[in-house]
């Protein structure tokens, strides 16, 4: 009998790995969840490539985001009506948009008919499919509810899609904005500015201060873009490898949460997506433990994140979580007495949606407020530099016609 490595999460919330013989992966794997963990990562002894690998969040082959609400939403409507798995994931493949996704539900559907589990067929499609949403899908297979577990996957999917749509549809007019006040200015300081040059120079005289600092930029930025672009990009570089070091990135993350209006904003939209799909997870049967662990992963900012594997470490051995998340002072004070009640009154998984819901409104509501600010402390911005920069035109056209009287 073979033996195989694995990784998984225990039932007490603890990253395990070792060595177990089984027939096969497939039942390895069901051997993992018979005792109460969540299998992560698992291949035959001695064999470099993982045959199963829940760790790669970051990608995502074979369907985009938009697609993979709409199969959950299909498949669960489908499973809801009555369908067998293999029977609706053909119907899936008739209806797919494009041959790619056509390919990656044929592969699906072919690894079900096979006699893998729905979970293991996903499991296999190169990381398409997150942590998150495979262990719902698990879950709801143990607990025979697969279709109402694909129906509160969708709504899941859509209530993140909605608010991170929500977030990047109120950041448009602020950055286009910013946009057409940066191609304004280097307009007026490389094309316009510079045609007055000759004339001033050609009348002789000494120019206004103003005048003299206008035409250093524009001259700047005509001749010497390309080191400006190169100063730039360094500049981005060099933040991108800040913070890919995990000890400058934690400090980073915790001046951004010390930031006024940016800090607040960011603990909010963390606290929905944390509360969310928490939220879910423990909906779908998964242990608080196992939940913690995977709902951390989606937690961006790294303060944030500690908080969250610290109070899951106090929890294990029997602390409340609302009082652990609250020792790290960070998370918003309402979302904990939320989370509190819902723990005395035995229903934290209903709380920590109404948590994401409320929270997903605030977002909303806080964007409204720094937008309120801050489009019209740019559009002065950009009408004291375009008339500082027509200032420095009128006092040298008045510098020249003194020299001229």
């Amino acid at each position: 009998m073979p033996s195989f490595e694995y990784k998984a999460v225990s039932p007490t919330g603890e990253t395990v790995q070792g060595v177990m013989e089984a027939a096969s992966l497939e039942r390895l794997i069901a051997k993992l969840q018979e005792g109460g963990n969540v299998p992560l990562a698992a291949h035959e002894a001695g064999q470099g490539g993982l045959k199963l690998d829940l760790l790669r969040l970051g990608r995502r082959r074979g369907m985009n985001a938009r697609e993979i609400g709409q199969f959950t939403q299909q498949l669960a409507t489908l499973l809801g009506a009555g369908l067998p798995l293999d029977r609706s994931l053909q119907v899936l493949i008739e209806l797919a948009e494009s041959g790619r996704i056509r390919r990656t539900v044929a592969d699906i559907r072919d690894r079900v008919r096979e006699g893998d589990s729905l979970s293991e067929a996903l499991e296999a499609q190169h990381g398409a499919f997150s942590r998150l949403y495979l262990n719902m899908v698990r879950a709801g297979e143990i607990g025979g509810t697969l279709d109402r577990t694909l129906e509160r996957l969708t709504e899941y999917l859509d209530r993140s899609k909605d608010l991170k749509d929500s977030v990047v549809s109120a950041l448009i007019y602020p950055v286009l904005l910013i946009l057409l006040a940066a191609g304004s200015l280097i307009l007026l300081l490389v094309y316009v500015i510079p045609q007055f040059t000759p004339i001033f120079e050609e009348l002789g005289g000494d120019m206004p201060l103003i005048t003299k600092v206008v035409l250093a930029v524009g001259g700047v930025l005509q001749h010497f873009w390309w080191g400006l672009i190169g100063v730039a990009v360094l500049v981005v570089l060099w933040f991108r490898k800040m913070l890919a070091d995990e000890q400058r990135r934690f400090r980073w993350d915790g001046w951004v949460l010390a930031t006024r209006w940016v800090g607040d904003l960011v603990a909010k939209l963390e606290t929905a997506r944390l509360a969310r799909t928490l939220g879910t997870l423990l909906v779908n049967g998964v242990p608080l433990l196992s939940a913690l662990s995977i709902a951390r992963n989606v937690v961006s900012n790294s303060v944030l994140r500690q908080d969250v594997r610290d109070a899951a470490r106090e929890v294990k051995t029997g602390g409340g979580l609302a009082r652990n998340l609250a020792s790290g002072g960070r998370f918003p004070r309402l979302a904990l007495q939320m989370i509190s009640v819902g723990e005395e009154t035995g229903r934290l998984d209903g709380m920590l949606l109404k948590v994401a819901d409320t929270y997903d409104r605030e977002v909303r509501n806080t964007i409204d407020r720094l937008l309120s600010v801050f489009t019209p402390v740019v559009t002065l911005l950009l009408a004291v530099m375009i008339g500082t920069i027509v200032l420095s035109v009128l006092l040298a056209i008045l510098s020249v016609n003194e020299l001229v009287g």
